[in-house]
């Protein structure tokens, strides 16, 4: 019965989201009007509870067969099937979901789901700078825009395709990620984060200004799209499934970078720096290495999206980007892969349905990360404890 109190008890927590919910309706009624601000208000109620409360409703019929062992007894089939298998179920329900989207939603939400993808690589990539080393960086746009300028470049002046650019333009961030980090990487905290947002905002001017080769605020026009073989990927539907695939190699390979031993040693100095240095590692050298990875994937999420839209110009990799990024990593949850995964998802989502207040799109975001940073502040998926996912 002890379980079962201390799950009745977690109920009485419910008052402060009611409060924290009419606190962000108030803030929004000078934008929204009263009927959007209840509809704020109930959905807050309504996102607290699932993340809150759900997990415990999932625990309260394990916690109610332990006062009824005879009932237990007879549920022994049911009860022995293993999280990690009701894991994978829901995984491969998710994947057959993802694989038929096109043929369910309009193109509009495939195009948007498209953009969604390019974003995931981009915040895994980030994750590992943040998440998993803790290096914070607010210049990470930088990189995604030479990857989305090299294939620009590449295309339009050179002539080489996407495939053959593909992976000049990974290596171009890589090396970008190098050569800021060297000298970056010997500050920490704060410090280091101001360095790296000056670095993100020089690739914006360098873009802007350097009229002969990229020429300038007008942009770059005529990319071409990807070609495999003769066929060309013009509509939406199969450049999602270039994206979608782009998506999960991605998600592969950092997966295993992480749990090798490079992964390992990125989260131990990022729990201790000093300590990993005295058992004799490398600090500066895994850091570093952590830079580079992390920018090769904002290369191919920029050449991913130079593809996409056959048209760059600095506007689109401003600051806000490099913001919008770090949002994702925090809002899913750091240190872990399916995470921001999530915040990008939500994150892109969002301002589609949210469009008729787009103008206030950055209050509805602070206000967001504020609740979160009450109420969560290990992200929706992350937890307390360091460790990857």
């Amino acid at each position: 019965m002890k379980n079962l109190r201390q799950y009745l008890y977690s109920l009485s927590t419910l008052p402060s989201a009611l409060f924290s919910a009419l606190w962000f309706g108030l803030l929004s009624l000078p934008f929204t009007g009263l009927p959007g601000a209840l509809y704020i208000a109930g959905a807050i109620i309504v996102i607290y509870a699932l993340f809150r409360y759900l997990p415990k409703l999932l625990l309260l019929p394990p916690i109610i067969l332990q006062q009824f062992p005879a009932l237990v007894l007879r549920l022994k089939p049911i009860s022995s099937l293993k999280p990690k298998a009701l894991g994978d179920l829901g995984f491969f329900v998710l994947l057959i979901a993802v694989i038929l989207l096109p043929f369910f939603t309009s193109p509009y939400v495939v195009d948007i789901a498209a953009l969604a993808g390019i974003y995931i690589i981009l915040s895994l990539g980030l994750n590992i700078m943040v998440g998993y080393t803790g290096l914070l960086n607010l210049g990470f746009a930088g990189f995604y825009a030479i990857g989305a300028y090299s294939y620009a470049l590449l295309n339009t002046r050179l002539g080489m395709g996407f495939w053959e650019s593909l992976p000049l333009s990974m290596v171009l961030s890589a090396l970008a990620g190098i050569l800021i980090g060297i000298p970056a990487l010997r500050l920490r905290g704060d410090y280091l984060a101001i360095v790296t947002l000056g670095f993100g905002e020089i690739t914006r001017i360098v873009l802007n200004n350097w009229v002969t080769l990229t020429n300038g605020p007008n942009g770059i026009t005529g990319i071409e799209r990807p070609y495999i073989g003769s066929f060309e990927l013009k509509g939406v539907t199969e450049y999602y499934y270039l994206v979608l695939l782009f998506v999960f190699l991605t998600a592969l390979f950092i997966k295993k970078t992480i749990h090798s031993k490079a992964g390992r040693t990125w989260m131990a100095i990022r729990d201790d720096e000093i300590a990993s240095t005295a058992m004799g590692i490398n600090t500066f050298l895994y850091k570093l290495y952590a830079f580079s990875f992390g920018a090769l994937w904002a290369g191919l999420a920029g050449q991913l999206f130079s593809a996409k839209m056959r048209f760059v110009s600095p506007e689109s990799f401003t600051f806000f980007e490099s913001v919008l990024i770090v949002a994702m990593v925090i809002l899913g949850g750091q240190g872990t892969l399916l995470g921001p995964a999530i915040g990008a998802i939500i994150l892109v989502a969002l301002p589609e349905l949210l469009r008729e207040f787009q103008q206030y799109r950055m209050v509805f975001l602070g206000a967001g990360l504020i609740f979160m940073s009450i109420f969560r502040p290990q992200g929706i998926i992350g937890r307390r404890s360091t460790g990857s996912r």
